[in-house]
Formats: structure tokens, C-alpha cells, sequence
């Protein structure tokens, strides 16, 4: 760990000492690492005896429930929730979150009171500059990591509960440490919290092995729509909703295809389009390209992400044409 972040570190353990009402954030449609980050988060506030509450967009995925901790995350539009009193909090702590809009808070963010601070935590790139303090690691393979740093900084006794939220959000973000992301400090830290009690058979029975016959059918169906655009060097397929509907499959089940799919040999990137419910088409792009950073592709699209992992979304419907899959 370098000086820099250590300080910070340190930084951010005397702001969460000075503070007694503490909100925790994650992105909507929240992924592995985000909830385990947060659950880890919470379970240690909670045992310093700070009030804590746990916020998230969106619910959390079923694939976690094995977490006893997203049973208290709350989910829904703010007002709805523990956030319409959002101004008794004077700590929040935003978790791997990229952008400030991947919230669904922003606006009680930017007009937060003078006395609320905000801590960031994540492994992104900058986008956004809004924090009081950031906690940013880029070369990091997940937000996970980063809390585990803070943990080791500040001397808190990592548990085998703190230890399985940890590797639940490594495991989950680095796809089994599949991805290139992946570094010596990764691999160490993740001995570390087996080491702890950290459950690697029951996070990958979970998280990996999680997989329904009408979910694999799907995959297979977009595999098949698989092609290779010449001109860029770039591979994609789609999944239409109509396809998604076909099988009575849970939003889980798709989760790590764009990661596969980045196993084709041969192009520079991979571009998975998936098309929402609510007029809206998910875009996950990847690369293992040593040169390309595909998360400038994300930005200039509305989102973001990784150089090698990043995502966005675009109003439209996917419809094919006689040129091929077109964005209506």
C-alpha cells in the first residue's frame, strides 16, 4: 500500500470517529463488489456502535442472500426510504460507485448540508468531483480491496464474517480471478481471508455455480448471435427482451457473459447489448487489448467503468434489419 493512501486511510477512520449518524451508498443495479463492500462497511460501523444505514437504488441481487447483510440494505426511490430524513446524517460513504449519477442520489449529494461529509471508496477511475475525501485506487481489481486496506490500515480485527463479504466482492469482481485485473496483491489479500474464514466453496457455489438450464439456453442463444464488426475489430451480440422472457430466468443468471465472452480470441474488444424492460439497452464492453482503453468507448456513451471492463446505458430498442442489429 503506498503512503498516500494510507494517510487517507487514516484520514477517513478520524472522520467516521467524529461522526454518530452514518449513510452507506452503493451504485443502482449493484454487483458483487459493491454490496460486499458495503456489508463489510456496515457490519464493522455497526460493532464500533455508530447508527448506520445502508442505501441502494436498486435491491440487491438474490445470488447475495447468502449474505445475512443485504437483508438490512434498503432499497427503493429515496423518499421511500430512511433517506428522506437524509439531512440527520453527517457522514455518508459512498462504495465503488465510478459517478456520482450511478447514485440515484445526486441531487441530495451536491446539496448536502455544510456539516454532512462525504467519503468516497472505489476502485474507478475518477469522473466525478464531489468528495470530501477520496479513497481511490484504479489499479485495485475491486472496492473490496481498497476496505480491506482501510481494515489493515486502522487495525480493525478482520472476522470471518468481515473476511466472506471481503472475498465475496474480489471473487465476484475479478470473475473467480479470471480477469487481467487481477494482481499478486490480489491473490494475496484473498489467502489472506480464506486464511480468516473467508468461504470460497460457498461464495462460488453462489455466485458462479448459480446457473438455471433456461439460463444456460440463453447464454447459448447469445453466443449464437454472436459477430465480428471487420471494420473495428470488434465482437457483439445482443439479447432482446422478447429472448429474455423466453425462460424464467433471474437477472443473475447473465452476469459474468460479457467477461466470457471476452475469451474470443483474435478482436480487440467485445460489446454485449442487452435490451431492458423499461425502453433502455444495457451496454457491457471488454478488452483484453494491452493498448485499449474501453472505457473512453463507456464515458463517451454515458458511462463508464474500466479500461479493460466498462458499461453504459442508451435509450433505444434493438431491432434487426437486413444490415444486421441496429439501435432504434
Amino acid at each position: 500500500m503506498n503512503s498516500q493512501l494510507e494517510h487517507k486511510n487514516i484520514k477517513g477512520f478520524e472522520l467516521i470517529k467524529k461522526s454518530n449518524n452514518i449513510l452507506l451508498v452503493t451504485h443502482h443495479n449493484p454487483d458483487g463488489d459493491g454490496i460486499s463492500s458495503m456489508c463489510a462497511m456496515m457490519g464493522w460501523l455497526a460493532s464500533t456502535g455508530k447508527m448506520v444505514t445502508s442505501y441502494c437504488y436498486d435491491k440487491p441481487p438474490e445470488m447475495l442472500s447468502y449474505l445475512p447483510c443485504t437483508k438490512k440494505i434498503q432499497y427503493g426511490p429515496a423518499e421511500t426510504t430512511a433517506l428522506k430524513n437524509f439531512e440527520l446524517f453527517d457522514l455518508i460513504i459512498i462504495l465503488d460507485c465510478g459517478s456520482i449519477s450511478r447514485t440515484k442520489i445526486s441531487h441530495l449529494l451536491l446539496n448536502r448540508g455544510s456539516n454532512q461529509k462525504i467519503i468516497e471508496i472505489d476502485h474507478h477511475p475518477k469522473i466525478d468531483d464531489y468528495a470530501d475525501l477520496e479513497i481511490r485506487e484504479p489499479s485495485a481489481a475491486a472496492t473490496a480491496e481498497l476496505i480491506y486496506a482501510f481494515f489493515k490500515t486502522n487495525k480493525v480485527d478482520i472476522d470471518r464474517n468481515l473476511a466472506n463479504e471481503l472475498l465475496t466482492g474480489i471473487m465476484t469482481d475479478t470473475a473467480n480471478f479470471f480477469y487481467p485485473s487481477t494482481s499478486t496483491n490480489t491473490i494475496n489479500i484473498a489467502a489472506d481471508l480464506v486464511l480468516r474464514g473467508g468461504r470460497l466453496p460457498q461464495i462460488t457455489e453462489n455466485t458462479w455455480r448459480n446457473k438455471s438450464l433456461d439460463g444456460l439456453k440463453l447464454w447459448g442463444e447469445i453466443m449464437s448471435n454472436l459477430q465480428i464488426n471487420p471494420k473495428y475489430d470488434i465482437a457483439f451480440t445482443v439479447l432482446t427482451s422478447t429472448a429474455r422472457q423466453s425462460g424464467a430466468i433471474s437477472k443473475d443468471e447473465l452476469d459474468g457473459i460479457s467477461g466470457f465472452l471476452s475469451n474470443l480470441y483474435g478482436v480487440k474488444g467485445v460489446l454485449f447489448l442487452q435490451e431492458e424492460l423499461d425502453g433502455k439497452i444495457r451496454g457491457n464492453l471488454r478488452t483484453n487489448h494491452p493498448k485499449i482503453d474501453i472505457s473512453r468507448l463507456a464515458r463517451f456513451l454515458g458511462g463508464g467503468g474500466h479500461p479493460k471492463a466498462s458499461g453504459f446505458s442508451i435509450k433505444g430498442k434493438l431491432s434487426l434489419t437486413e444490415k444486421g442489429w441496429r439501435v432504434v
